[in-house]
C-alpha cells in the first residue's frame, strides 16, 4: 500500500528545497521550490484569470523548458517580482544556465501569482512593493522542512469564504518513485461539503492528516454554486480575485512533454478538492518538474507509469488543498 514520505511534504521529493517568505503587516508572502541545478518542468493553466510568469519557457517546443525554481506568490500583479529576487539570488549563487562562459548565469524562474490584496494588510508600497524583497528571503529561508497554513503563499488566501492557506502532500510508490504536491489554496469555490466541516478531498485523506471528518447525512451536492451570494458580499466574483497555484514533483526521469502531462492530469487534484474550480475567476496554475533520478523504462512500461504518476499526482494535490486550509484553520 502506497504511503506518504516521512514528511508528507513535497520536499520528500529528494533534492528539493521549499522556503517561505511572510510579511505579516501586508498580510501577505512568498513560497519558492528550488529545483538545484535546473529540473525538466512544464506547465498547465486552466483557470479565467491566470498571473503567470515564464510559463511559455515550459513548453514542449522550447529550448529552455527546466525550471531552477519555481515561484508562487500572494500580491497579485505585484508579486511577480518575487522571481526577480529569487532569480538574483540563484544567479548571484552560480545557479541558472550558462549561456556563454564568463557571463552571469541566467536561472529560469517561473511563477504564478494569487490575489490577495483585498485583505486587511498594509498593502500602500508606492513604488516599492515587498515581494522582491520576500522572494530573495525565500530562497535564504528554503529547506526540506517548512511551514504550512497561514505562511508564504498562503498567508493572506482565501478559499471561498474561509481562510485559505499553504498546503503540501506526497506519496511513495515503490521503486523509488515519489510523487510530492505544493499549493497556496485560493480558490473562489469551497473546499468543503455542504456540512462546511467535511473536505471535498475526504476519500484521498491518509492518516487524519486534514482532520479525518467523514461525511454523515447532509444536502446532495446539487447546487453548481452554493455560495455564490456570501462570495459576491465578500467582493470575490471579480475576475482575477482568486486562484488555486500549485507544484508537484517527481523522481522519474520525465521529458517536458511528459511532465505536460502530469501537470494536466495533477489539475483533477484540483477538481476533486474545490467546487466549483477552473472558474473565469480563478486563474488556476499547476507546474510539474522532474528530478529524473528514476528511469521508467521502455515505451509501454514507461506510458504505464506516467499514468500511474499522474493519477497520484491528482490525489495528492487534492491532499494537499485540503491540509492546506486545516493547518490554516488549526495554527500550532
Amino acid at each position: 500500500m502506497p504511503r506518504p514520505g516521512p514528511r508528507n511534504l513535497i520536499t520528500d521529493v529528494p533534492g528539493l528545497l521549499v522556503g517561505n517568505a511572510t510579511d505579516e503587516r501586508v498580510i501577505s508572502g512568498v513560497t519558492t521550490v528550488l529545483c538545484p541545478g535546473g529540473w525538466r518542468a512544464s506547465v498547465d493553466v486552466r483557470g479565467g484569470g491566470p498571473g503567470v510568469r515564464e510559463t511559455e519557457t515550459l513548453q514542449p517546443v522550447n529550448s529552455f523548458a527546466v525550471a531552477h525554481a519555481v515561484v508562487l506568490s500572494g500580491g497579485s500583479v505585484f508579486g511577480l517580482g518575487a522571481a526577480d529576487g529569487v532569480a538574483a539570488a540563484l544567479s548571484e549563487a552560480g545557479e541558472g544556465i550558462e549561456i556563454r562562459p564568463g557571463l552571469r548565469r541566467a536561472p529560469i524562474v517561473p511563477s504564478a501569482i494569487l490575489f490577495d490584496l483585498g485583505n486587511d494588510g498594509d498593502k500602500a508600497w508606492g513604488l516599492d512593493p515587498p515581494y522582491r524583497a520576500m522572494g530573495q528571503a525565500s530562497v535564504g529561508a528554503a529547506a526540506a522542512d517548512f511551514d504550512l497554513g497561514s505562511v508564504g503563499a498562503g498567508r493572506g488566501a482565501m478559499a471561498g469564504t474561509h481562510k485559505g492557506g499553504l498546503g503540501s502532500a506526497s506519496i511513495d510508490l515503490g521503486e523509488g518513485l515519489i510523487v510530492g504536491a505544493l499549493v497556496a489554496v485560493n480558490p473562489v469555490g469551497s473546499v468543503y461539503m455542504a456540512d462546511g466541516q467535511t473536505f471535498w478531498a475526504w476519500p484521498y485523506e491518509i492518516d487524519g492528516e486534514f482532520g479525518g471528518v467523514r461525511p454523515g447525512e447532509m444536502a446532495p451536492a446539487v447546487e453548481p454554486f452554493p455560495d455564490h451570494s456570501r462570495l459576491a458580499a465578500f467582493g470575490r466574483l471579480s475576475p482575477g480575485a482568486n486562484t488555486t497555484i500549485a507544484v508537484v514533483a517527481v523522481t522519474a526521469d520525465l521529458t517536458t512533454a511528459e511532465c505536460k502531462r502530469i501537470a494536466t492530469m495533477a489539475q483533477d487534484g484540483l477538481a476533486r478538492a474545490i467546487r466549483p474550480v477552473h472558474t473565469p475567476v480563478d486563474g488556476d496554475s499547476v507546474f510539474a518538474v522532474a528530478s529524473g533520478q528514476v528511469s521508467l523504462g521502455a515505451e509501454a512500461e514507461r506510458r504505464l507509469k506516467i499514468a500511474m504518476l499522474g493519477a497520484a499526482a491528482a490525489d495528492v494535490l487534492a491532499r494537499a488543498i485540503a491540509r492546506g486550509v486545516f493547518e490554516a484553520r488549526t495554527p500550532s
